[in-house]
């Protein structure tokens, strides 16, 4: 009988030498992409910029752009006379063209410094084929202005719609108050007691015609109005930091204080277990009303000592107080004669029905 073919020791260790001596170039020959530098599709495509000038790889600005003028005139579609002995690119109108801008591409892939440090680059290292792609199209497709400076224009632009926006409704909010009576003849009163409505009709040389004093009257009690009411909310005063502008510039400052104030409220008054001052209960009530700090300090100020009186800093209180407003807001609806009107057309037509009237 026969005995068993023995495994050759000798064939396997061999076969898996080999192995580990391929792996490694089965995957650069996986992974290798064209070793040619010049790639369709890239500055000149398979023609070298240099050659197409006619110029070195030392060569400097001044030599580069001389060499395109020359070949620009040389090459251009309206001038274009071919020569007998002419060899180059442009034999006929429409291969001249497309010299003149293979000629053109050239010379603005070699006059700024950075495009002309990657096409020596991709010269140089041919194998780095997607590192050539991602930097001609990183600068082939980047703004021509810089970002930053169209985002500095458009806040500036932004901010200085907003302060005349905000100075409009300021204005318009001061001569409304000069039409309420209340107002207006407290501010007449104080010109009088500070002799400015004297001045205004003073004769002499100067002496003003009727319209001119009136609108000099008009003027003394608006500005009597701005320095005696302080207007809250929409229609504030325009400050120059609440400006987008200046929110921006000031947004790291604004982050760190409330960070300090956050740790302080929770030291103080989560930890230490202190009670709440007058500031406290109120930003507590506030952010239960859900309202903007400009929102409430618009406010009258009996409201704001109601809200401590009731004690609707504590979450029990104001689940009361929000109940009783919401009833009170049912009772108003209730007697209004407007939502009377609106609740009977709802119940006798109502969106979407159809009815038909007999004449």
């Amino acid at each position: 009988m026969a005995a068993p073919l023995a495994p050759r020791r000798g064939a396997g260790a061999a076969g898996r030498r080999c192995l580990v001596l391929l792996s490694p170039l089965l995957l650069v020959l996986l992974r290798a992409r064209p070793a040619g530098a010049l790639v369709e599709g890239l500055y000149c495509g398979t023609r070298d910029c240099y050659e197409v000038l006619g110029v070195s790889r030392s060569a400097g600005k001044a030599e580069i752009a001389r060499a395109y003028r020359q070949l620009a005139r040389r090459y251009h579609p309206d001038r274009y006379r071919p020569e007998p002995g002419d060899e180059g690119p442009g034999r006929t109108p429409q291969s001249a063209e497309e010299a003149f801008l293979l000629v053109a591409t050239a010379y603005e892939t070699l006059k700024d410094e950075e495009t002309r440090k990657d096409y020596d680059y991709m010269l140089d290292h041919p194998e780095e084929y997607y590192s050539h792609y991602y930097h001609y199209y990183s600068r082939r497709l980047a703004p021509k202005v810089d970002v930053r400076v169209v985002i500095l224009v458009s806040v500036c632009a932004i901010s200085v719609f907003q302060f005349f926006s905000w100075w409009n409704s300021y204005n318009k909010a001061i001569s409304y108050l000069a039409t309420v009576p209340k107002y207006r003849i407290q501010a007449t009163e104080i010109a009088k007691q500070q002799g400015l409505l004297k001045k205004a009709k003073e004769k002499g040389r100067n002496r003003k015609s009727k319209e001119e004093i009136r609108d000099e009257e008009e003027n003394i009690i608006k500005n009597i109005i701005k320095s005696k009411i302080d207007i809250k909310g929409g229609y504030q005063k325009p400050q120059i930091c609440d400006l987008l502008l200046f929110q921006i510039i000031l947004a790291p400052f604004h982050l760190c204080s409330y960070i300090v104030w956050y740790c302080r409220w929770i030291y103080n008054f989560n930890i230490k277990g202190k009670e709440y001052g007058e500031e406290e209960r109120l930003y507590i009530i506030r952010k239960s009303m859900k309202m903007s700090k400009s929102q409430f300090d618009s406010l009258e100020d009996h409201q704001k000592e109601t809200f401590l009186k009731r004690e609707l800093w504590i979450k029990e209180n104001y689940e009361v107080y929000k109940q009783e407003q919401e009833e009170e807001l049912k009772k108003k609806l209730a007697n209004d004669p407007r939502w009377k009107r609106y609740r009977r057309w709802m119940k006798n037509e109502g969106p979407g029905r159809l009815t038909f009237v007999d004449d």
